[in-house]
């Protein structure tokens, strides 16, 4: 990839239903699933699904910003998985399950938040939204069964799905 492109790291649930959802925007590159925000180095799933590691399960996303905004793509984000509970996406409850932002720059950090006022304002979820806005440490990538799994197993288990509501864009 090169440096037009540009990269965000997202977290909402079980990444394999956020990254079907998000590979299939217009102007998305590149995904890949892995773990981030924990201190642990070279997290694994059987680290991060203890839920004591500090990491949550993400996606790394490479964009096109002439396609595809970072303030959209957050807004798609918050279409896909609900915001306003606490480390929890349906039948997945834990702390590496939680709704979090993880960015890369003030930019980027200013977007989130801005985004994050924007739905909260719209009521387009019923409470308030909870996701962090957190700085990027290190993302370690999942193992490759986990990589696009559900294009593996297309029948396979997600809590994942967008909701067609307007939430103040």
């Amino acid at each position: 990839m090169t440096d037009i492109y540009q990269t965000a790291y997202l977290s909402g649930g079980c990444f394999w239903g956020m990254e079907e959802l998000v590979r299939q925007i217009h102007g998305v590159l590149e995904t890949e699933v892995g773990y981030t925000g924990g201190d642990i180095p070279d997290a694994t799933y059987e680290i991060v699904k203890s839920g004591r590691s500090g990491h949550a399960e993400s996606l790394k996303v490479v964009f096109d910003p002439g396609l595809l905004t970072y303030r959209h793509l957050l807004f798609e984000f918050f279409r896909m998985h609900n915001p306003t509970t606490r480390n929890q996406q349906g039948n997945d409850i834990g702390t590496q399950y939680r709704s979090a932002i993880f960015y890369l720059d003030e930019e980027q950090k200013r977007t989130a938040e801005e985004v994050i006022s924007t739905v909260d304002a719209s009521r387009g979820w019923s409470a308030k939204v909870v996701t962090e806005v957190v700085p990027f440490k290190d993302f370690w990538r999942a193992e490759e069964y986990h990589q696009r799994y559900l294009v593996k197993h297309p029948h396979g288990y997600t809590c994942h799905y967008v909701r067609r509501m307007q939430l103040g864009e």
